[in-house]
Order: C-alpha cells, then sequence, then structure tokens
C-alpha cells in the first residue's frame, strides 16, 4: 500500500511539470519541397525555412536586418584578417553531443571544403580556423572580408553535430543532427516534414510547440483552403490572388513585407546542349527577349501588383542599388530591331523552364505570349521544384524561371552567380571584368566604394544578360489569428522562437 501511495504522490507531484511542456503541433504550408536537409549541401528557400526549426546559426538577422547573436555571443576582429568568435556555452546537438569551438571549427571546414558544398563561394574568404579554448574560434581569411560576418547568419553559420556528420557521411541530410529547436522526426518526399521539440534547446523557453510539420503544398487553391480550414496554421507565400479574401477573413491574418530577393529568367550560355541556342549564344537575341516582357504587367496580371519590377540584383531598398539600371519598357519594335541585327531565323525558339508551382506556370504563359509579338516562340516546361534545380546543376536546360530569397548583405545576392566558378553559377557566366570588381568588392568596408562596384557588375549584367531579373519580390505570409509572437523578416524565414497558440 505505501508503495502504490508512494507513486501516486510522485505522479501527483510531477503533474504540474509535465503541464508545462507544450503538447501542440505548429502546421506550415510550403508552397513547394526542400531539397537535401544539408546545410553545406542545400540551396532552397523552403529548405532555410526547415533549417530555422533544425539548426541555429552563429548569428541571425532582426527584423532591423541587424546581425544579432545566436550560437555565438559576439564577435570582434583582432585584425582586419583575423576574425575571433565567442561561442555560446551550454549548448548540445540534438545526439547529446557538445557545441565547443572544435564543432564550429568543424562545420565552417565542412562546409568549404566537402565536395558539392553550395557554401564554398561563401566562406571563400576563409583561410583556416582555429580553436583557441573550447569557447573561443579564431577564423584566418586570406584578405579583409566585408560580407564575411553575414555569411554566418545564414546556412554557411550552421553547426552540425561533428560525431552525426561523420557516421553519416554523404547520407546526413538523410537524418540532419543540429542544434536548433526541433529535431529531426520524419519526412515523406512532396508531402511532409516533420521534427520534434529539442528538450535540451539552449532557449527551450521559447519554443512552445511539441511538433513541427511542415505540409507540402504546391497548390496555392489547396493551401488557401486548408487555411481556412484550419488545417494549417502558418501559409508561406500564399498566392497574391487570396490575398483580399484572406484579409477578409476574421480568423486570418496576413503579412505582406517586401524581401531582400528577386526572381529571374537564367539562361544556359555555355553548358552542354542547352547552350547551343540562340538565347545561350547571342546577348543580342537575350535584350530582345527582355524587351519583349513588360515587368510591370506580368506584377500586375500574376501577382496583383505586389511585388515591384527591377533590373538588378538588389531591392531599391537596398543602400547597393543603382539607380542608374532603370527598369527598360517594353519596345516591341526594337526588340524585333534586334533579334535581325543578331541575324537569327524567326521565329526563335526558346524552352522556359518552370516549376509546377500555378503563379510560376502562370509568369512563363504571360511571357510566352508577351515574346511571341517580339518572334519567339516560347514553350514552357513545368517540372517539380527539385528536379528544376538538379537540371539546372546538371546544364539539361535553355532558360529557366527561378527565385532567390535575397541576402542582408549584397555579396551573398551576386557572387554565388555571376562569378566565375562560383557554386550557383550554373550557366557558367565569365567575365574577368566582374570578376575583378566582386573580389574587390568583398575585401573593402567602405560602402561607397562598395555601391560603385556593384553598380558596374549589374550595369555589366545587364549588357551580358546572363540572368534576366524580372523584379523584387514581396512575402506574403498568411496566418491563423491563434497564432501569436510571429516576426516577420525581410528573409522571409519563418522563425519559431516564441510563436505560440493563444488558449
Amino acid at each position: 500500500m505505501r508503495t502504490l501511495l508512494l507513486a501516486a504522490l510522485l505522479a501527483s507531484t510531477s503533474l504540474p511539470v509535465l503541464a508545462q511542456e507544450p503538447t501542440q503541433t505548429l502546421k506550415i504550408a510550403l508552397a513547394e519541397d526542400a531539397d537535401i536537409l544539408d546545410p553545406t549541401l542545400a540551396r532552397t528557400f523552403v529548405g532555410r525555412i526547415v533549417f530555422m526549426g533544425l539548426c541555429d546559426k552563429l548569428f541571425d538577422i532582426n527584423q532591423k536586418l541587424e546581425i544579432i547573436p545566436q550560437l555565438a555571443t559576439s564577435f570582434e576582429y583582432a585584425d582586419p584578417k583575423t576574425l575571433i568568435l565567442h561561442i555560446r556555452p551550454g549548448v548540445t546537438f540534438h545526439d547529446g553531443e557538445k557545441l565547443d569551438a572544435a564543432a564550429v571549427k568543424y562545420s565552417l571546414e565542412r562546409h568549404a571544403t566537402m565536395a558539392g558544398s553550395t557554401r564554398k563561394a561563401e566562406l571563400s574568404a576563409m583561410d583556416h580556423v582555429d580553436v583557441v579554448d573550447p569557447l573561443t574560434v579564431k577564423v584566418s581569411l586570406k584578405a579583409p572580408s566585408a560580407p564575411f560576418i553575414s555569411q554566418l547568419a545564414d546556412r554557411a553559420g550552421m553547426i552540425v553535430s561533428p560525431k552525426a556528420a561523420e557516421a553519416a557521411g554523404k547520407d546526413f541530410g538523410l537524418h540532419p543532427v543540429c542544434a536548433g529547436p526541433f529535431k529531426f522526426a520524419e519526412r515523406v518526399a512532396q508531402d511532409h516534414i516533420t521534427l520534434d521539440r529539442f528538450p535540451g534547446y539552449w532557449d527551450a523557453a521559447n519554443i512552445h510547440f511539441a511538433r513541427v510539420t511542415y505540409q507540402i503544398m504546391v497548390n496555392s487553391a489547396a493551401k488557401f483552403a486548408n487555411l481556412q480550414a484550419g488545417a494549417v496554421d502558418i501559409a508561406e507565400r500564399l498566392a497574391a490572388t487570396d490575398v483580399p479574401a484572406a484579409k477578409a477573413n476574421s480568423k486570418i491574418k496576413v503579412d505582406i513585407i517586401p524581401s531582400l530577393g528577386y526572381q529571374a529568367m537564367e539562361f544556359n550560355i555555355s553548358r552542354k546542349d542547352g547552350a547551343k541556342t540562340e538565347t545561350g549564344q547571342s546577348a543580342l537575341v537575350r535584350k530582345a527577349l527582355e524587351l519583349s516582357i513588360d515587368r510591370k504587367a506580368l506584377v500586375d496580371v500574376v501577382y496583383n501588383g505586389i511585388h515591384t519590377p527591377v533590373a538588378q540584383g538588389v531591392p531599391a531598398s537596398s543602400p547597393f542599388y543603382a539607380k542608374d539600371i532603370a527598369v527598360p519598357g517594353r519596345d516591341i519594335a526594337k526588340a524585333k530591331a534586334l533579334l535581325a541585327q543578331a541575324g537569327v531565323k524567326l521565329p526563335v525558339p526558346v524552352t522556359l523552364t518552370v516549376s509546377t508551382n500555378p503563379d510560376q506556370q502562370q509568369s512563363g504563359e504571360v511571357i510566352q505570349s508577351m515574346a511571341a509579338e517580339a518572334g519567339f516562340d516560347v514553350k514552357v516546361r513545368a517540372t517539380e521544384f527539385t528536379a528544376l534545380l538538379a537540371q539546372e546543376d546538371s546544364g539539361e536546360f535553355q532558360a529557366a524561371l527561378e527565385g532567390w530569397s535575397g541576402r542582408v548583405d549584397p555579396d551573398g545576392d551576386v557572387y554565388t552567380f555571376l562569378h566565375t566558378g562560383a557554386p550557383l553559377n550554373n550557366w557558367q557566366y565569365s567575365n574577368k571584368d566582374v570578376d575583378t570588381w566582386l573580389d574587390a568588392a568583398r575585401v573593402t568596408n567602405d560602402q561607397a566604394e562598395r555601391r560603385a562596384l556593384y553598380a558596374k557588375v549589374f550595369t555589366k549584367a545587364h549588357e551580358e544578360l546572363p540572368l534576366m531579373y524580372l523584379y523584387t519580390t514581396s512575402w506574403v505570409t498568411a496566418l491563423s489569428t491563434k497564432i501569436t509572437g510571429f516576426q516577420p523578416v525581410a528573409d522571409g524565414m519563418i522563425r519559431l522562437q516564441g510563436l505560440a497558440l493563444a488558449k
């Protein structure tokens, strides 16, 4: 009897503790599936959203776009080429291993050297990393680097468990182990990704859900219907056409915020058969195609005008925006004249690959219709998003529509796409002057000098058009009014710290 009474007493005294533990599941609808869940290899926007739950970074950014501490509590430069990072004490990975200076060194070196890493360009300024003591890291740079700290506020600053990464090898992305607020639980391709709360998280007091499920909802109508029905709590990138109805729904809140990124048409100019085309071989043809497109009409028709036409890789709100690079107006006569100058046979065939996202398909169809008037025969080919990325990686495309979510420093928006040999330069654009300007912009902290250098880069890119920047995006996030604590940031991420479900 005493045993039973003692058991009952222990059970009763533990109830208040258990009651404080989160029990609810947060359901987030993603517009497409993520690629590999390995921060070293990943490249998708939705993958970054999932990483917000999985993998903390050395630094983060706030709503003012200021860099703030996360896994690193502070930093200082001992000299222009020596960065000292102070690591947060008491942090553990999901596998129970300690996150220390050695783990930071391991992750930075993995990002910088691993075969297939899409972080190489971001960390190319890094020469070597030393462990000073268990909570201090010294990063030696090849040259001063203005954007380096900002790179550590994204995937290049995500720290993985060395033990788990070494054990899993190339399969680490199938079961990632980091130090974020949630740990990996399950993934079903094209359906969902589920994470479970990590009780040992260093900031656990700010995590108010037991589980988060990212549900893949490519169909925008289905995504909105699920939000209305309460089947999901948050929908990222709600279709612009659904915004009026969402705003009229008393159970839904809509946040619209200008982003740091852009949407662009990318051209294969030097890879495999995809480059052996009129658009691949001639900047005149690419310029003619640009002049056939009315960017404002495209944005108005497909997105109800919520995005902003642009002809360069940063938004007008950026201090690095080049005011002299105006968005060209539609000019069919000039477009036809350029095609005649290029000596190409009409109509000029163009295969434009887009994702199966409905608004991307509609964008392709609008471009198809506009371009036809200038003498182009655009065939729109829709494919699943991760398949589109794979085709770009392999060079098996002619032209493609793809977005970039943007970074705090312009280096993150430009270098990896336009510098010779950079990881995301899938069209293999190469211009020695552009390389020189991009390299120079990395090593100076003089903002006026950097602004002038990026203006040269954007001017040359607009002449040669390996990328045709179309518009700066706005993030449209819709969420149940029961969700509290959401803070929209211009990077479009859904940060889980502070989110809660109102009682």
